[in-house]
C-alpha cells in the first residue's frame, strides 16, 4: 500500500543573533536572538528615538546591522542579481507610507499585477480591500490627495491584496480620526486571522496591541523579549480619564 504524500510547509521566518545598531560609535540598540515568524503578532514597544523603525528596517532588509546575521527561513530563493536576501521578505510599511503616482484605484490593482490570480479571484479581492478600507468614493481621487488617514488605509488595503507573509507596521495609526483607526484594526485583525506575520510598532498601548501575543520592548538600548504585553484600559471618571496597565497572557 502507498501512503499519500502530505507536505506540510513550515511558517516562514526571519531570524536576527547578536545583532548591534550603532551610529557614530553611540549603540543604539542590541538583542542576542529574535525571531519573527509567520503567526506571531508582536507589540514593538519603545519610546521615540529608541530604534524602532531602525529595527523593522534592518528585518526588512532595508538596513544592515552594524555587527551580528539576519536570515530568512522558509522562503524561495531570492534571485541570483539581488545581493541583499531579505528585501521583499518581510514588507515594512512606515507611518508615512509609500504610495505609487496615481488614483486609489491604480494603487489597489498594482498590487496584485505580479500575483498568478484567475480574473474573478483579483476582482474579489481588490474588492474585499475597497470595502474593508472604506475607500469606494475614492478610487478616482489621486493618491497624493488623500488624507493622512486616507493614505494609511489605502496603504494597508495595499498589503491586505497583496498577502505577505510578514508584514510590519510601523504607528499604524498615529494622527489618525476614530473612523480610520477602527478600519485600520479591522483590517489588520483579518490580517492576524488569515495568518500574516505582524509585528506592529507604537509608542502606547491602543486596539492594536491588543490583538499582539507578544512583546518586544526597546530599553536602555536592548531589545527585550516576553509573553505578556501591555494592555490599558480607559476607565472614565468625571472630566478625566485614567489608563491603567496591565498585562496579559
Amino acid at each position: 500500500m502507498q501512503l499519500a504524500n502530505h507536505s506540510v510547509k513550515s511558517p516562514v521566518s526571519i531570524q536576527a543573533k547578536n545583532i548591534l545598531m550603532q551610529f557614530n560609535q553611540n549603540i543604539l540598540f542590541h538583542a542576542d536572538e529574535l525571531s519573527f515568524s509567520q503567526g506571531d503578532v508582536i507589540y514593538l514597544q519603545g519610546d521615540n528615538g529608541s530604534g524602532k523603525s531602525t529595527l523593522m528596517k534592518l528585518l526588512a532588509g532595508l538596513l544592515s546591522p552594524s555587527k551580528g546575521q539576519i536570515h530568512s527561513h522558509g522562503f524561495k530563493q531570492a534571485p541570483w542579481w539581488r545581493t541583499q536576501s531579505l528585501l521583499g521578505k518581510a514588507v515594512y510599511l512606515h507611518q508615512h507610507p509609500y504610495l505609487f503616482e496615481g488614483s486609489v484605484k491604480y494603487n489597489l490593482t498594482y498590487a496584485l499585477d505580479q500575483r498568478s490570480l484567475l480574473p474573478e479571484q483579483r476582482k474579489k479581492r481588490i474588492d474585499q480591500a475597497i470595502n474593508m478600507a472604506q475607500l469606494t468614493d475614492l478610487l478616482s481621487h489621486h493618491a497624493s490627495d488623500l488624507s493622512g488617514g486616507e493614505r494609511q488605509r489605502l496603504a494597508i488595503a495595499r498589503a491586505w491584496i497583496a498577502q505577505p507573509k510578514l508584514l510590519m507596521l510601523d504607528e499604524p495609526i498615529s494622527n489618525m480620526d476614530k473612523q480610520s483607526q477602527s478600519l485600520v484594526v479591522a483590517m489588520i485583525n483579518q490580517l492576524k486571522q488569515d495568518g500574516t506575520g505582524l509585528l506592529i510598532s507604537s509608542h502606547q498601548t491602543c486596539g492594536l496591541t491588543a490583538l499582539c501575543q507578544q512583546r518586544w520592548h526597546i530599553q536602555q538600548n536592548t531589545i527585550h523579549t516576553s509573553m505578556h504585553v501591555p494592555r490599558v484600559e480607559a476607565v472614565h471618571q468625571t472630566n478625566t480619564t485614567e489608563f491603567h496597565y496591565g498585562t496579559t497572557n
